[in-house]
């Protein structure tokens, strides 16, 4: 089956549906924002403008308009146009499936011919011989388009009319549509483009034949724009409309989990009174039960002795979120293989699946339409008489009770008064019903009694009103057969629900959810794991499949104590990530399960692994594999914190939550939100550092210091024991404004600058504690252990592979709150405390230093390819490499011990071994570190670092060059970087300089050659080389290694890199716009004026041609240039009276946005925008 075809074919067909709808509707007067009336109107004709023309509609069709307008009015266009084109959507699909597969009546192709390359389908080529119920004005109609050659009129008359007659067999589907959906049926063989055409030429009949499962693709993809767009309007903060949850909701499940779920319910259901190997032989996916204790043994042959009274007849099966029918076709299969095991023939095996077994809700009338037909399409496989018996399967669209009249409720009981109370319940109870679906709960009233009062009203002759309200009765005739289905027990309940969490639902559905299902409300999906229990007699079963957040997340933790308690898991396949081939990544974690109604305790339940398989493919075949199989008693699962559904949790694992928990050393407390982090939050960088207050020890102490900006534990990516120390926060005066913010959420305060162990909310893999020092208020995303005694063995524990063991079973899905990490079983051994203080102080001071290393940590003293006291820069990279390579191995080694320790002390057969990307050291690289060097060397030129003092110098506008001698710093904050040397503070001669005075004017030029060769890899010269990257590469890596917030700004006339140079933000002023412009910009362009001269003298006294080619690319350069200059100079000159002032406290960005998109307006000419800065 090609899906790729199929999605197309499927996403093109709702287009072009659409679009022939909208403009049908506009042929009469229907747009999106009007209902227009007829420009004029006769006796029998109307006329309604279309642009520059009319249209007109006679007889049947303006009363077709009529109920057309009324529809709109009450539906909505877009859902009015919506609803019309699926509906011919799904007889188009229904028609191509009969004709392929010879199910037609008429024996006739209704859509293509038989005849191999015939475009005309054969119902026109034989319209007359066909028996579509024909009047003699059809036939005449017949005659008259024929001679016309109108044959795509013809085509969709006699499309109407197969439609029509397909209702005597298939009502549930092809209902008669002598109404607006005629008036609105715009199809053609004809058109290649067409939805006919492209069904025929795209998708290849093998598709068709026999495969109801193509149905269930062709409705999922059908959906996806609409699924994508509402997708799109949640980022909106607009919810999913009740029209809108089937399509944001719908997920085709893959063929062998529906198997999987099938065959483990009704086949189980049935092999426990009737043992058939042959039966369980076919049935691929069924799982045989696990080797049982004794009494649960007992337990069971009393259940299997009970099941022998059971008769194929009285197996009751509904999939309350149907769908298209895929599980529900599949449990026919099933079915049909007990009922012929049992001696029924497949002719009566098939009419009492129909009327006894099998039963199905969905809120989508369309998903109604197409199981309704998959449904009996699978019956006609096995009697080809099924579709004339007049058995329509047991399943039902969700209808609601908006569009009844409360006058014709009242009609009905002023009949028979009794059931006053029934008849208002019943209106009420269905308000909104698509809102909910099948997880409403309906009381168990006397629906027979109610269904003859309607029918008895029907058939009152003497009653006027029945035509009044004809659309009612059939309507309430439809709720009283829902409620029927919604109050019943059954024996299966298997279904794969929809998936929604609470953000995305509309009010209504969430305060419905809040009410009636507490402890599931979170998402539809466990919603429904409670109502499908809830559905189930007391000795049935459940198959489901769902997201597997349940089985983890503290969210759901009252119905995992729920499931466990009283339901039996019977079998599980845990899928993770990429169980649906057409969902990629990790958008949907899936598991699918089958459990019993009721519980046998000490029960073994089997459980399979598939998590690690990234394909589907993949995972059904593992499904097979022994070594992914678990065995393992539910009730264990109550013995760990949160009851989280660990499966694969061993004894020893069980028995380490019988210790003291971490709670109980200390405190565990989630920090701080400010409601507004681009007003509050600022990287340490971006402000004056003497206004950062590091060390308070709590918030009286940092009140005390008058500073404004504190350290600020954020979380951050993962790194052990030191490190993710970059931001600050606003606590100047104990915090005075974010405590008067409304929006900001202030936690555990008395904890604040209080030394912790800190870990990351949310992780993308393992979790990683830090230590964090005095000084530090943390964050909700910074949550913070606070303990003092055993701090450094706890910490040593957190960080050890036993601890991510534990934690793998109580938060598996990477999302570690507060009450995981608080639930953690500590052993305190004593014998062992010693030797885990100094392994973990080491790896603190480790991880410290290399943390310190880097210039954006706030303790960064120097680069430390000075510290090895080399003259030659390539080997002192060496020796970095050699120094990175034993903290690294010294790194992992300890961690190696820990978990060694810690494996011992909880008895956990843990891997000892760590991966070396989880080893928290940052490894020599070359290039980067050439960069980091040079950036250093930048620093060190605006007056940030020193070479004279190991800390930073100029982090504010006090400026003072006294304070420098080894290597003086640009005394102007501007430094100049062109594509030609023109200025004596060029920043490449600036920098050689710099490299001379480090390592000495011997090794210079081999060291330039180093420090170029890991920048540009070109045949051009060192400096050249340093040059091209200054130029065009610097900035990018500094704005990359600075998040965004550079302090180093680089002006920059444009892409032909006229004008550039470098400031420092630290020492920005207010004149510094108009230095640029006056001492280095009119400069730059009065060389860039004497250089075209210069190019003009040598084109007139250059004989070689060549020698004038390069000349005159030059020259064309320059041009460009001394233009670019020119605008530029306007905009600097615009800016420079402005007379900007500039507060670090404000942050970068809002600093840097000062001096971007600066509008350039000149007389008759368009106004232009310009950057004076290169983007960040």
């Amino acid at each position: 089956m090609d899906k790729t075809a199929i999605k197309t074919f499927a996403i093109n067909s709702r287009k072009k549906l659409m679009e022939d709808v909208e403009y049908k509707m506009s042929l009469v007067g229907i747009d999106k924002d009007n209902i227009y009336e007829p420009i004029s109107s006769a006796n029998g004709i109307e006329t309604y403008q279309l642009g520059g023309s009319t249209n007109n509609i006679y007889d049947n069709d303006i009363s077709k308009r009529e109920r057309l307008v009324k529809e709109v009015k009450q539906k909505g266009f877009e859902n009015v146009v919506e609803e019309v084109a699926y509906t011919w959507f799904n007889r188009i699909i229904a028609i191509r499936f009969m004709e392929i597969n010879n199910f037609l009546p008429t024996k006739t192709r209704v859509l293509s011919s038989e005849t191999a390359g015939k475009i005309e389908p054969d119902i026109i080529t034989e319209a007359l011989d066909v028996d579509l119920d024909y009047t003699q004005e059809d036939k005449e109609l017949i005659f008259k388009l024929k001679d016309e050659n109108k044959l795509d009129e013809l085509f969709r008359f006699l499309f109407i009319k197969q439609c029509n007659k397909l209702n005597e067999i298939l009502p549930g589907l092809f209902e008669k549509t002598d109404d607006y959906l005629e008036l609105l049926l715009n199809i053609s063989f004809t058109n290649e483009d067409g939805v006919v055409r492209q069904l025929i030429d795209t998708i290849p009949e093998k598709d068709f034949e026999s495969q109801v499962e193509v149905i269930g693709w062709l409705y999922q993809f059908y959906n996806t724009e609409l699924k994508d767009e509402t997708f799109a309007n949640l980022k909106k903060r607009i919810k999913i409309s009740k029209e809108r949850i089937p399509a944001a909701t719908q997920l085709f499940t893959p063929d062998w989990i529906v198997k999987y779920m099938v065959e483990n319910s009704v086949g189980r259901l049935w092999l426990e009174g009737h043992s058939n190997n042959e039966l369980k032989s076919k049935w691929q996916y069924y799982v045989d039960e696990a080797k049982q204790e004794p009494e649960v043994e007992q337990q069971l042959i009393a259940i299997r002795k009970e099941s022998e009274i059971l008769k194929p007849e009285d197996i009751s099966v509904i999939d309350p979120c149907m769908g298209s029918g895929h599980i529900l076709v599949y449990v026919f299969e099933v079915l049909m293989d007990i009922y012929v095991s049992e001696g029924f023939t497949e002719k009566d095996a098939c009419e009492s699946i129909l009327k006894n077994n099998l039963y199905g809700l969905d809120i989508d009338k369309r998903a109604y339409q197409l199981a309704y037909f998959a449904v009996l399409m699978k019956a006609r496989k096995y009697n080809r008489r099924i579709l004339t018996k007049g058995i329509s399967p047991l399943l039902c669209s969700i209808e609601e009770t908006n569009s009844i009249s409360k006058e014709f409720i009242e009609e009905l009981i002023s009949q028979d008064k009794t059931n006053e109370k029934n008849w208002n319940y019943l209106y009420e109870v269905f308000i909104n019903a698509k809102e909910y679906g099948s997880i409403l709960d309906i009381k168990n009233i006397n629906f027979d009694e109610l269904f003859n009062d309607i029918c008895t009203y029907e058939s009152n002759k003497n009653n006027l009103n029945q035509y009044k309200y004809q659309n009612e009765i059939q309507l309430m005739k439809n709720i009283i057969q829902q409620s029927k289905l919604l109050v019943k027990n059954y024996d299966i309940v298997a279904t794969n629900p929809p998936y929604m969490g609470n953000s995305g639902m509309n009010p209504n559905l969430k305060d419905y959810l809040k009410k009636n299902y507490p402890n599931s409300k979170s998402d539809l999906f466990a919603v429904f794991i409670e109502k499908c229990h809830d559905f189930c007699n007391e000795k049935g079963f459940v198959a489901m499949i769902t997201q597997q957040s349940f089985m983890f997340l503290s969210t759901f933790e009252k119905l995992r104590v729920e499931l466990i308690n009283n339901h039996t898991i019977i079998n599980m396949a845990h899928l993770g990530a990429h169980a649906f081939e057409e969902i990629g990544g990790e958008v949907v974690q899936a598991t699918t399960f089958v459990n019993k109604n009721n519980l046998i305790e000490n029960y073994k339940s089997t459980f399979h692994r598939l998590t690690e398989f990234n394909s589907e493919s993949r995972k059904e075949e593992e499904f097979h594999n022994d070594k992914n199989k678990y065995i393992i008693k539910q009730f264990n699962f109550d013995k760990i914190p949160g009851s989280p559904i660990a499966y694969w949790i061993d004894d020893n694992l069980i028995a380490c939550f019988n210790n003291t928990n971490l709670s109980s050393l200390g405190d565990i407390k989630v920090g701080l939100q400010t409601g507004e982090n681009t007003r509050f939050l600022r990287y340490w960088w971006e402000v004056d550092f003497n206004n950062i207050g590091f060390s308070s020890i709590n918030c009286e102490d940092s009140k005390n210091t008058n500073k404004k900006w504190f350290p600020y534990n954020k979380g951050g990516s993962f790194r052990k024991w030191w490190g993710n120390q970059e931001f600050i926060i606003n606590w100047e005066n104990d915090g005075e404004e974010l405590r008067n913010f409304k929006k900001s959420v202030l936690r555990n305060s008395q904890f604040y600058f209080h030394q912790s162990l800190s870990w990351s909310k949310i992780s993308s893999g393992k979790i990683a504690f830090r230590y964090y020092p005095n000084g530090f208020i943390f964050d909700v995303a910074g949550c913070s252990v606070f303990v003092d005694d055993y701090l450094n063995y706890i910490f040593g524990f957190l960080n050890s592979n036993a601890c991510g063991n534990i934690l793998d079973l109580i938060s598996p899905t990477l999302n570690y709150e507060v009450g995981h990490i608080a639930s953690l079983p500590i052993i305190i051994d004593e014998n062992k405390v010693e030797d885990i203080n100094n392994i973990v102080l080491e790896n603190i001071n480790i991880c410290k230093d290399d943390w310190d290393d880097y210039e954006t940590s706030w303790n960064f003293k120097k680069h430390p390819l000075l510290k090895f006291n080399e003259n030659n820069l390539k080997n002192s990279f060496k020796s970095w490499e050699s120094y990175k390579k034993e903290q690294f191995n010294q790194l992992k080694s300890n961690e190696t011990k820990l978990n060694n320790i810690f494996s011992e002390i909880y008895d956990i057969d843990s891997n000892y071994n760590v991966d070396d990307k989880h080893v928290s050291i940052n490894s020599s690289n070359y290039e980067m570190d050439i960069k980091s060097f040079v950036s250093y060397a930048i620093g060190c030129m605006f007056g940030r670092y020193s070479l004279d003092d190991d800390c930073l110098i100029s982090t504010n506008s006090n400026f003072n060059i006294e304070n420098y001698s080894r290597f003086i710093p640009d005394d102007d904050n501007i430094i100049p970087i062109l594509d030609t040397e023109y200025f004596e503070d060029d920043m490449v001669g600036r920098f050689v300089e710099f490299v001379k005075i480090c390592f000495g004017e011997e090794t210079l030029e081999e060291n330039l050659e180093f420090i170029a060769n890991a920048l540009i890899k070109n045949n051009k010269t060192s400096r050249e080389k340093i040059r091209e990257y200054l130029l065009k590469h610097f900035f990018n890596d500094h704005k990359k290694l600075y998040k965004k917030c550079p302090i180093y700004w680089q002006f920059s006339s444009g892409s032909n890199n006229a004008f550039n140079c470098l400031i420092y933000s630290h020492r920005i002023d207010s004149q510094i716009i108009a230095r640029i412009r006056t001492e280095y910009l009119h400069k730059t362009q009065k060389a860039i004026e004497q250089r075209l001269l210069d190019c003009e003298n040598l084109l007139n006294t250059s004989d070689s041609s060549s020698e004038k080619a390069i000349i005159t690319k030059e020259k064309n350069k320059l041009i460009k240039q001394l233009e670019e200059t020119i605008g530029y100079d306007e905009a600097l000159n615009h800016v420079s009276n402005l007379n900007l002032s500039f507060n670090l406290d404000d942050g970068i960005k809002e600093n840097y946005s000062m001096l971007q998109d600066i509008i350039i307006s000149r007389e008759g000419m368009k106004n232009k925008k310009i950057n004076l800065l290169k983007k960040i």
